[in-house]
């Protein structure tokens, strides 16, 4: 991954995860989110899939809610600037991701893994069963990735209908074009944990 935010600051870049940590996301740094999603999608243009690097990111009013939830995270230097965040929302009794993002100058050095625990750890301490997220299938950092970190496919019989609904609404978009799959990660010792297929 290569490449900073066309408008907006440009993130610190991080080369020590262990220097990293993860905190609350402020309100004050909602726009600099969106600049470290549009710089970290533009990996999607060398792949084929212009119109994922182009797309437009989810408006304020949902990161302010999520915010206000206390379900947008960030990964922060020790300069205390956010290089990645992960956001997330209730669906169906689990916690769902809707987006990881790491900064260019951060990728590749587990940052994306750490915030992916850090909601794992918020889900298990508010009793929920697992995390879930859709995704590209077969886009090696989607899908392929998830896996490494503890996500597996569901099947279609599995998907329940808040997860339905946020595929179709993505269909609608466009998404479809490319493969895409939910997925689940169990939260360990949850009662309510599904076994692994």
């Amino acid at each position: 991954m290569s490449g900073r935010p066309a408008t907006g600051p440009a993130a610190p870049e991080c080369s020590d995860n262990d220097l990293l940590h993860i905190r609350a996301a402020r309100q004050a740094e909602l726009a600099f989110l969106q600049a470290i999603d549009r710089a970290a999608g533009q990996i999607f243009a060398g792949i084929g899939m212009p119109e994922i690097a182009g797309r437009r990111w989810r408006p304020p009013p949902v990161l302010e809610d999520r915010q206000d939830a206390g379900r947008l995270w960030v990964a922060a230097a020790d300069t205390g600037e956010p290089v990645a965040f992960v956001m997330a929302d209730l669906v169906d009794g689990c916690l769902h991701v809707e987006q990881v993002s790491v900064h260019p100058g951060s990728a590749r050095r587990g940052v994306g893994r750490r915030l992916l625990d850090h909601a794992a750890s918020r889900a298990a301490a508010e009793g929920l069963p697992g995390l879930t997220l859709t995704t590209f299938a077969q886009v090696p950092w989607n899908g392929p990735y998830y896996a490494r970190c503890g996500f597996r496919v569901l099947d279609d019989a599995e998907l329940t209908p808040g997860l339905r609904a946020i595929r179709q609404r993505g269909a609608a978009a466009g998404l479809d074009r490319w493969p895409r799959v939910g997925m689940r990660r169990d939260i360990a010792g949850h009662h309510g944990a599904q076994p692994r297929h």
